[in-house]
């Protein structure tokens, strides 16, 4: 289904339908792009995986704020706002970025029952291309080589296309607590 290499910007995968989706490290170089994609997200609000709660406020979006930003949330991974060792990518398509992915290297009891190992979004005019389910094949690669045997990844009970996509990358449903649904996905 999916093929997979290493490439000089991160990972990055093929699945052989066409679209190249990459995960690369967040980096000010990026700011323009950057800019682009919070304004299709129009804010903060549905930027999942972006790590924007290592700030004590939302951080303003413009490509000025870039850097600090990215500043941010490298400094957070260590064990900051997710209070666990983490890593944020940002999902690429060649030069355009088309969302966030956020791995967690270990659980706490928060992210045990709400988050999970990988929080993901992808903007909205790129919805429905298959980045989601390639960019969530690329954190569960990055989690296998973390060490990470099986991650848990959650969404919302009502999101039907985050459900499929968990799925579609071997999620099975362990249960439903509150509004979350809970998947677990072996990384062999």
């Amino acid at each position: 289904m999916f093929q997979f290499e290493i490439g000089v910007t991160g990972l990055s995968g093929v699945d052989g339908i066409g679209g190249m989706t990459s995960l690369v490290r967040p980096d000010p170089s990026l700011a323009s792009a950057w800019a682009a994609m919070m304004a299709d997200f129009g804010g903060w609000a549905e930027a999942h995986g972006s790590g924007y709660w290592a700030f004590d406020t939302p951080p303003p979006i413009g490509e000025g704020d870039c850097a600090a930003f990215v500043d941010g949330i490298l400094a957070a991974e260590g064990a900051g706002a997710a209070r666990v060792p983490n890593s944020h990518y940002w999902i690429a398509e060649g030069d355009e970025l088309v969302g966030y992915l956020h791995v967690r290297h270990e659980l706490n009891d928060w992210l045990l029952e709400h988050g999970g190992h990988i929080g993901y979004s992808v903007r909205p005019s790129r919805r429905r291309q298959g980045h989601a389910t390639r960019a969530l094949a690329l954190g569960v690669r990055r989690a296998r080589e973390l060490g990470i045997e099986r991650v848990l990844v959650t969404c919302d009970d009502d999101n039907a296309g985050s459900r499929a996509t968990i799925e579609r990358c071997g999620g099975v449903l362990e249960d439903v607590r509150g509004d979350k649904r809970r998947y677990w996905i072996t990384t062999s």
